[in-house]
């Protein structure tokens, strides 16, 4: 009979990636601590130390994109303005 494997939330695995980072506890410490196979503590440390960069990388590139998104969207309101504008001057203007 084959055992059913188990899943892992990413907050549990950032958990024990911190511990093993920290170096408080030893790996096999965590392994009997937290029931999980003795790979993981290495990957899950592993994955932390590469995509802890990526983090702070990812804010910056927010501000560009939102700054991308925007101001097309302002360039149209100020069209869109400046047609109002027109159209209330021309119904306004006597023949």
């Amino acid at each position: 009979m084959s055992t059913k494997r188990k899943s892992h939330s990413a907050r549990f695995k950032a958990k024990v990636a911190l511990e093993a980072y920290k170096g408080d506890k030893t790996a096999a410490e965590l392994i009997s601590a937290h029931k999980i196979s003795s790979g993981q503590v290495s990957t899950w440390k592993k994955c932390l130390i590469d995509g802890a960069a990526q983090l702070f990388e990812s804010g910056r590139a927010k501000t560009i994109d939102e700054a991308a998104l925007t101001s097309p969207l302002y360039e149209e309101i100020g069209r869109l303005k400046v047609e109002l504008d027109w159209l209330k001057k021309k119904v306004n203007e006597p023949y």
